[in-house]
């Protein structure tokens, strides 16, 4: 789910609660380095998880001061990324010359030339079909009305907070898009003009009532980051939710053809691994984080070069399967990917085991795995809150070396430099990096911000990339390790949790660190 969503539900909620608990933010700086004062440019706005934190005291990953000190004039080699996530634009003005090719198949003929058990898979493999729509996987659970399921309790309580909420909040949506329209027109009238900026709603003083609330209206969708767009597409979300995820009775695995609970049942979906519709962003804006074609004069540059990304469909418009995300790990490693990300996950997963054999296997073949942590502001070492997929079981010791866990940062530095909606842990998440109001690919050639820590992962994975790329002798182990250990240390404390708790960064991931390619490749260079 996009973290607008969240950020709606949040904000709609604590609006009805009539909550009051604000706390004192703290500010401490950052090994002394000077809190910014100044608005951040509309290229930094688009550039900043590039950015330096010492250059331009904002939280990036010093991809630009890698490039221009430590890469400049260097060759690396290849590297193939598999992105499991929705259908990728694989033909974006900016993604269309890293997309991995499969040499071996021949286009279209309808044979498995490569004898590797998919037919005409070129870019990758569509584990969904022609599905798109899918339940939560608690619903899934409640559907087949097993009461002896030792998850059904908890999945019936989610399901009733979740349901209800969801109501509740659509409701709040629609009204908000029914007075938007109307408080737009009065604004216009008001300013003589079709078009007005936030600072011409600043600037509104006015004694008439419809006035003065169209623009406060207005002024409190400036404030969370909204407009009419995102109002719209959070209704479309919402109803998706009640009329798909959240729907009993709905079965969106019919248009696949295969039993999701048969892990030998693996000879299903196609080689499409394109968007069914262009509302399917997420798979393309993940890949654009990772890859997209750097300094060819069009929208984004991507973290690394020298990548080439396998584009695996397996995250539906609700819960994965466990199935699939299983065999496509197993099919990204089996068809050549040196990294694997995964910006997605679950709170149940009834079949986590044929997963965590998967990220073992990857393991086996010195595949690096890179995890979004989850949006939901979680503490994830309270075990009543796992999330899925993930490398350990209950806090228990890790069941492989390649899986890194990635929580998001915000681009304000200082006591909020933690996304506001990212998971947390000292045992679960590994390390921090730029997730928040990213810009990148979206689909027909567009760009657009958006945050998660589905953001955070890609990024992390693009400086992996980096390092396998230009020391491709390094281990998915040794480059886990090397991530971890070169982030730079935040001594501040900052804000985390829905309880808006202030905790040292240090004790809220396993490093108590942000990722930085310039020290990891630093480091990578001094690693034999």
């Amino acid at each position: 789910m996009k973290k607008t969503i969240y950020s709606i539900v949040s904000l709609l909620l604590l609006t009805a609660c009539g909550s009051t608990n604000i706390v004192s933010i703290p500010i401490e700086n950052i090994d002394n380095t000077p809190l910014k004062v100044t608005e951040l440019t509309k290229d930094q706005e688009k550039t900043w998880g590039h950015l330096d934190l010492i250059k331009d005291t904002v939280p990036g990953m010093s991809v630009d001061k890698a490039y221009n000190e430590l890469l400049k004039n260097k060759k690396g080699k290849k590297v193939i990324v598999a992105v499991i996530d929705s259908g990728i634009d694989i033909d974006h003005e900016d993604l269309d010359g890293v997309i991995w090719t499969n040499d071996d198949e021949v286009p279209n003929n309808g044979k498995d030339d490569d004898n590797n058990g998919f037919v005409d898979d070129i870019h990758g493999w569509n584990f969904l079909g022609d599905s798109y729509n899918e339940q939560l996987e608690f619903v899934r659970i409640l559907a087949k009305n097993d009461t002896s399921n030792p998850d059904y309790g908890r999945a019936q309580k989610d399901f009733e907070k979740e349901y209800n909420e969801t109501v509740q909040t659509k409701q709040n949506v629609d009204q908000l898009v029914q007075i938007e329209p109307q408080a737009r027109a009065i604004i216009k009238q008001h300013l003589g003009k079709e078009d007005f900026t936030e600072e011409d709603v600043k600037k509104i003083t006015s004694a008439d009532q419809a006035v003065a609330q169209s623009k406060g209206f207005y002024m409190f969708l400036y404030e969370n980051g909204l407009n009419a767009q995102k109002l719209k597409d959070a209704a479309t979300d919402f109803a998706d939710r009640l009329n798909y995820n959240l729907k009993k009775d709905f079965n969106g695995r019919t248009p696949v053809g295969d039993n999701p609970y048969d892990i030998g049942d693996s000879k299903y979906g196609n080689g499409n691994v394109k968007p069914v519709k262009k509302s399917e962003s997420h798979g393309t804006h993940v890949a654009g984080i990772i890859a997209a074609e750097r300094n060819n004069g069009k929208g984004v540059n991507g973290v690394a070069n020298n990548v080439e990304i396998m584009a695996i469909r397996a995250v539906p418009n609700g819960d994965e399967y466990d199935k699939d995300i299983a065999l496509a790990i197993r099919y990204a490693v089996d068809n050549g990917a040196k990294i694997i990300n995964t910006s997605f996950g679950k709170y149940y997963s009834p079949n986590a085991d044929w997963v965590y054999d998967a990220i073992k296997y990857a393991a086996s073949k010195d595949v690096l795995i890179v995890n979004a942590a989850g949006n939901e502001s979680y503490n994830l070492d309270d075990t009543s809150k796992t999330v899925f997929p993930n490398d350990q079981v209950a806090n228990g010791k890790e069941i492989a070396n390649n899986f890194l866990s990635v929580g998001a940062l915000a681009n304000t530095y200082g006591g909020e430099m933690v996304a506001s909606f990212s998971n947390y842990g000292k045992i679960n998440v590994d390390v921090f990096a730029p997730g928040d109001d990213i810009y990148s690919t979206m689909p027909e050639n567009e760009y657009e911000f958006q945050g998660g820590t589905s953001m955070a992962a890609p990024a992390t994975a693009g400086v992996a990339a980096l390092m396998r790329s230009y020391y491709p002798n390094l281990s998915a182990t040794q480059v886990k390790d090397i991530i971890m250990r070169s982030g730079l240390p935040v001594t501040t404390k900052v804000v985390v949790g829905e309880a808006k708790e202030a905790k040292p960064f240090s004790d809220i991931s396993s490093s108590g660190k942000m990722v930085n390619a310039y020290n990891a490749l630093v480091l990578a260079s001094k690693t034999k």
